[in-house]
């Protein structure tokens, strides 16, 4: 019960044990919590009569490593894990590199606000309004979206699920900030670098039959919105 802020919350909690997410909108826009307040009697009705479907949604998993060596426990995020400066409108560099299997190879290097690393759930929050692509949740990717990057040459990329992203700070003066759904934060040390991976657990999210990923574009995010005929 809330915005997408609690239903993500939700999410990290029942990550790994297998409870489905019913998600109720009391919050604002709510485009993870289908279901609106004045429905929740009947949509509940209708789930525990056995209409509910599940959206199984992948996580990341970001861990912060030092000198080859992992710095606690990996961090789990069912949108997005974000690496940024704390400060706001301060640029900085970064370097990224995608492993797939034993192969790495470099993406490069740029200057930017930070750097957000998506899933396709998360790729209509932060990823979008950073000029991110919107991806249907079916399809098995990570985005990467450069926040307001300081080059017209740096543009969105979509990688293989299975890959592994690098993020390196390029700045030892620098002080980065990793976030994760926007709601954990760690500060990072300069010679740390994030790895961002699929996470080893997926999470179900519960909706009606009459709840869509298009349909629910069209009526959150004004999708596709044809101007008012000219009389």
């Amino acid at each position: 019960l809330g915005g997408d802020g609690t239903l993500l919350r939700a999410a990290r909690l029942v990550s790994g044990r297998g409870i489905p997410v019913f998600g109720v909108n009391l919050g604002q826009l709510g485009f993870l919590t289908n279901t609106a307040e004045a429905e929740l009697e009947e949509g509940l009705a209708r789930v525990l009569a056995g209409e509910g479907l599940l959206d199984r949604r992948f996580t990341l998993a970001a861990q912060v490593v030092a000198a080859g060596s992992p710095k606690g426990e990996a961090y789990h995020a069912l949108n997005d894990v974000v690496i940024h400066r704390p400060t706001a409108s301060r640029v900085t560099p970064v370097h990224l590199a995608v492993r797939d299997g034993d192969l790495i190879d470099e993406i490069g290097s740029f200057s930017a606000d930070g750097v957000i690393l998506a899933t396709p759930t998360g790729s209509t929050a932060y990823s979008l309004a950073a000029g991110g692509p919107i991806i249907v949740p079916e399809v098995e990717c990570i985005v990467v979206t450069a926040i307001c990057p300081h080059s017209l040459a740096v543009r969105p990329l979509v990688v293989p699920a299975r890959n592994t992203i690098n993020v390196r700070p390029l700045a030892p003066s620098h002080e980065l900030q990793l976030t994760v759904d926007g709601q954990v934060e760690r500060t990072l040390d300069p010679r740390d670098e994030v790895v961002v991976s699929r996470g080893p657990h997926d999470v179900a999210l519960v909706r009606l039959p009459n709840q869509t990923f298009f349909g629910t574009m069209r009526r959150k995010l004004n999708w596709a919105l044809r101007p008012p005929e000219r009389a």
